[in-house]
């Protein structure tokens, strides 16, 4: 199954570049039917990158999902803090509230 999921541009430079190898996403009804070796297609204005799923896994919450997972490879760098409530800035408060978060594990074809 091929799914198209909207980028930033940060996330997305990161994927392109090989810095992030994870997409963090709430779990809802659209997410939850990405599977392992689903494609996504993720696009940003008119560019967009295909890659393949090779994991998933689903958390309670983006703390939970933040302190199981490399932070190389949710995006960020040595010297940056990961932080949850980063994800304030894609995801409201009510709407991390009303679902669990999913990290699914990519690699760009």
């Amino acid at each position: 199954m091929t799914h198209v999921l909207h980028l930033a541009v940060e996330p997305f430079n990161k994927i392109k570049n090989g810095q992030k190898t994870i997409e963090m996403r709430l779990f809802d009804e659209q997410k939850s039917k990405i599977k392992i070796n689903d494609e996504i297609i993720f696009y940003h204005e008119e560019y967009n990158i295909r890659c393949v799923v090779t994991d998933v896994k689903v958390y309670e919450n983006f703390d939970e999902l933040y302190s199981n997972n490399d932070k190389n490879l949710l995006g960020y760098s040595d010297d940056e803090i990961a932080d949850p409530n980063d994800m304030l800035t894609y995801y409201p408060k009510e709407r991390q509230d009303k679902y669990q978060v999913m990290a699914i594990f990519i690699k760009t074809i």
